[in-house]
């Protein structure tokens, strides 16, 4: 695969992403479209502050790395191009990885390098499978 092809792929996406955030601002909510704009951002961040705390176990990097990767590469396990069912191995496969990350390495660690808001945070918490709002005792 061409280098050409993969830019072409993440313009595409940064387009329909762009689209979205402006759907939202358009229709007057200029918050959700703030939260949505800065979540896509704030994973990567989070990842990141993930994979260079020394706290987090070398599993849970590698699971973490390999997810990086996978969602990097332009071909998935079912193509994006399919409606819905495209990108929703995508979240699947983040949900799956945030569960396991969760409970091998507790949520505490998500909440501390989250940089976005806190309804962003709850949501990141519900994927890993997490049913206490943050900031609140639980497992």
């Amino acid at each position: 695969m061409s280098v050409t092809w993969i830019l072409i792929g993440l313009g595409s996406a940064l387009v329909v992403y762009a689209g979205f955030v402006l759907a939202l601002v358009v229709t007057g909510r200029g918050d959700e479209a703030r939260a949505f704009a800065r979540f896509v951002p704030d994973c990567v961040v989070l990842f990141s502050r993930l994979m260079r705390d020394g706290r987090v176990p070398r599993s849970s990097k590698l699971l973490l790395g390999a997810l990086v990767v996978y969602l990097a590469v332009p071909f998935d396990l079912v193509p994006d191009f399919i409606p819905v069912a495209g990108q929703l191995d995508d979240v699947i496969l983040v949900a799956l990885v945030l569960r396991l990350f969760v409970r091998s390495s507790g949520r505490s660690l998500i909440e501390e390098h989250w940089p976005g808001p806190a309804s962003s945070l709850e949501l990141m918490l519900r994927l890993a499978g997490s049913r206490v709002r943050a900031g609140q005792a639980g497992p």
